[in-house]
């Protein structure tokens, strides 16, 4: 009951407040939701990325980890083609499928879960957070291909079925999310801490101001969607993502024989809801934006329910 009580009042609560204002500010002044999408896009998941990375230490011991999460990635892939094909999708539509079930929302949504799991009983000890730091970690390195996998293999996901392969890859290219992963990568093997460097609090900033734009112009494209609560397709790609996502893990970390905390995360962060950078770049590249959005919209909502039963499976099936 704590975790369900968490997850709403600390994560729904304020994820659907911001969403809430998008629609209101969508549909009063009747923004341009291709024009958000660009400076989400362009501006704040660069920064985003380019510090998440760069402030982020990862261990040689977390290997494991990362290999676990990009082939949760690939299989998620595999699955959700398999199901468009099986549906008869047309070819735009099912890669917006695809994206739906292969990128979640690790971040804004996963590492404050990740922080109250790991802060709370029976994880505490005489006041201390013993597994905390390592949670984190974990949550981190998901988080880290997460992003530059959304905003790479989504794009160009999104932008296959309107221009071809060819189009779509310059496309994704175009995007800059890649090229600032490269920099940050580059940055911490210079000798000199970027954190000191004049510009660094404009990175910050700008990292800052991701999640409520990218919340408010999911609002703005939702003030502009026709909703369809009978889509049987909606629902079938939330089913594959909070349910299936975690069944997925739960096979891999058996397999490669990966217990304790990382079994744990590694389980828990599949179960989260699908990426709202998802929606974003489906506006951007003009496929099927309002599928994207509803997927999001239902997945986060319903998130509240299954994931209570996914923390509470995978604490108790690999203790520690």
């Amino acid at each position: 009951m704590n975790v369900f009580l968490f997850i709403l009042t600390n994560n729904l609560i304020p994820i659907f407040a911001l969403i809430f204002m998008g629609i209101l500010i969508g549909r009063k002044f009747h923004l341009d939701v291709s024009t958000l999408s660009k400076i989400n896009l362009y501006f704040f998941v660069p920064a985003f990325v380019f510090v998440n990375i760069y402030t982020t230490k990862i261990p040689l011991d977390m290997l494991k980890a990362l290999l676990i999460v990009i082939l949760i990635l690939i299989i998620n892939w595999v699955f959700g083609f398999a199901i468009g094909k099986i549906r008869r999708f047309d070819e735009g539509l099912t890669n917006v499928f695809v994206n739906s079930v292969m990128f979640y929302n690790s971040g804004n949504f996963g590492i404050p879960l990740i922080t109250l799991i790991y802060s709370n009983k029976p994880f505490v000890m005489g006041g201390e957070t013993p597994y905390l730091d390592f949670a984190l970690t974990v949550q981190v390195i998901v988080m880290i291909v997460q992003n530059l996998s959304v905003n790479n293999i989504g794009a160009f996901n999104a932008g296959k079925a309107s221009g071809g392969v060819k189009a779509a890859l310059i496309k994704a290219l175009r995007l800059p999310a890649i090229y600032f992963v490269t920099a940050a990568f580059i940055c911490k093997l210079i000798p000199y801490d970027f954190t000191q460097f004049p510009l660094w609090p404009a990175f910050n900033y700008a990292k800052n101001g991701l999640v409520p734009i990218a919340l408010l112009t999911l609002g703005v494209q939702l003030s502009h969607t026709k909703f369809n609560f009978k889509d049987i397709n909606v629902y079938l790609s939330v089913f594959s993502r909070l349910v299936c996502g975690p069944i997925i893990a739960l096979l891999l970390v058996l397999l490669f024989g990966i217990k304790g905390i990382m079994a744990q995360v590694l389980i828990i962060s599949t179960g989260m809801p699908t990426a709202v950078n998802t929606a974003l770049i489906s506006v951007e590249f003009k496929n099927h934006p309002d599928f994207a959005s509803q997927v999001v919209m239902v997945s986060t909502l319903l998130a509240s329910i299954t994931l209570t039963g996914v923390i509470y499976f995978a604490t108790r099936m690999f203790p520690v």
